[in-house]
């Protein structure tokens, strides 16, 4: 079975975590979280994938190689403009008109029984199927509206106030018959829910939903990134540790999983679900607290306390500093009595200075220096990059 990953887009909503990697490789439990997709999307027999790639594409070729080692076998497709997401499945066209496939968006995190909605899709006459989910707030999503027989009646992109006809949003995962292929023009930005779809419907073709059932998030903010990490450390189960582990009089409430030359200085306390990755070294008296993850080679000082947050590698954290609810970017360097307030996002490489406090839902563009004592109540950016964190 076939299916195509779209990963053309710029994640300029992720900003500073894009600046230098594209979305789909942004880790999530420690492994970039196209590892994930491409893994679930494999056990699901899912083995046949294709990628659209764009921005930064060559990362994500270095992170998935052929696909050989998730059990897949992977090939990609650059697209050298924007053609949107129809656009950019049409671009792949030569590798995907021999059956049904699947699609999916590079940057979704999901344990959804995809195979399950291939199949319902396989025993339908409809052209194109649409996965659907129930959430609270369907604003930023496009609708549906199906009738008993899981027809829709009726779609809208990003409703506004009284067009909201239901709480069913797109997860924008696909099953689409080659046909759709027909409507597609070439070399042209089409989107599937505002230019596709509509078309289909209006040729009086059918499109059924797909009532999902699991886990899912396209990780297009912070927030969200937070949440998938948080799920994928729900599955954890088990301790483990990878390699050797130095611990003096520390305490593990598992499950935890440790990489290889993980030092735990005495009087500190792990309680997972948590990640630590490999050279890490945590100092006294810390303490780290459930659905957080470490990157490799980071530092931990004394006395300082992490929560549920998202912390990459290289990252130095000072001595009873406090890290709440937010991520930190690669090689940041951070002081003695800092305050990080949840929701903050942390741009790479940079420095935070002693008793720093970091008011909530901020974001540090990568290389900032901000000076002992500081208060930030507002984003910090860096003019050496975009400013802009609105869009894709």
């Amino acid at each position: 079975m076939k299916a195509c990953i779209m990963c053309g887009g710029e994640g300029t909503r992720l900003r500073p975590l894009t600046f230098e990697r594209p979305k789909p490789c942004i880790p999530i439990a420690n492994k970039p979280s196209i590892v994930h997709l491409v893994t679930h999307l494999a056990n699901l027999g899912f083995t046949d994938i294709v990628l659209t790639i764009g921005y930064l594409g060559n990362d994500i070729q270095d992170a998935l190689g052929d696909g050989s080692l998730y059990g897949a076998n992977i090939t990609y497709v650059p697209e050298e403009i924007k053609l949107g997401t129809a656009g950019s499945v049409k671009n792949a066209q030569k590798y995907l008109e021999d059956a049904p496939f699947l699609v999916v968006g590079g940057d979704h995190m999901t344990d959804l029984n995809l195979l399950e909605f291939y199949r319902d899709h396989m025993n339908s006459p409809a052209i194109t199927s649409i996965g659907l989910i129930s959430i609270e707030d369907p604003r930023e999503f496009g609708i549906a509206e199906i009738d008993a027989s899981l027809r829709i009646q009726r779609f809208r992109e990003k409703p506004a106030p009284g067009e909201m006809f239901s709480n069913l949003a797109s997860t924008g995962i696909y099953v689409c018959d080659p046909k759709i292929f027909e409507f597609i023009p070439e070399n042209t930005k089409f989107d599937f829910a505002k230019d596709l779809f509509p078309l289909l419907m209006e040729k009086g073709y059918q499109l059924n939903g797909w009532l999902a059932r699991g886990n899912w998030t396209d990780v297009g903010n912070p927030a969200m990134l937070r949440a998938a990490e948080k799920w994928i450390l729900q599955e954890k189960t088990v301790t483990s540790v990878s390699g050797t582990l130095n611990i003096k009089d520390a305490h593990i409430t598992g499950p935890v999983t440790l990489g290889d030359g993980v030092t735990l200085g005495s009087g500190s306390r792990i309680v997972g679900p948590v990640i630590v990755g490999s050279g890490v070294m945590i100092g006294e008296n810390v303490i780290i607290g459930p659905y957080t993850s470490i990157g490799d080679n980071c530092v931990i000082k004394n006395n300082a306390k992490i929560f549920s947050s998202s912390i990459y590698n290289g990252v130095v954290v000072g001595s009873n500093t406090t890290i709440s609810g937010s991520i930190i970017d690669v090689n940041t360097n951070m002081g003695d009595n800092c305050s990080i307030e949840h929701n903050t996002v942390v741009g790479p490489r940079s420095i935070l200075q002693n008793n720093v406090t970091i008011h909530s839902g901020t974001r540090l563009w990568p290389e900032v220096i901000v000076k002992e004592g500081a208060i930030v109540k507002v984003h910090l950016l860096n003019p050496k990059f975009d400013s802009r964190f609105e869009g894709s």
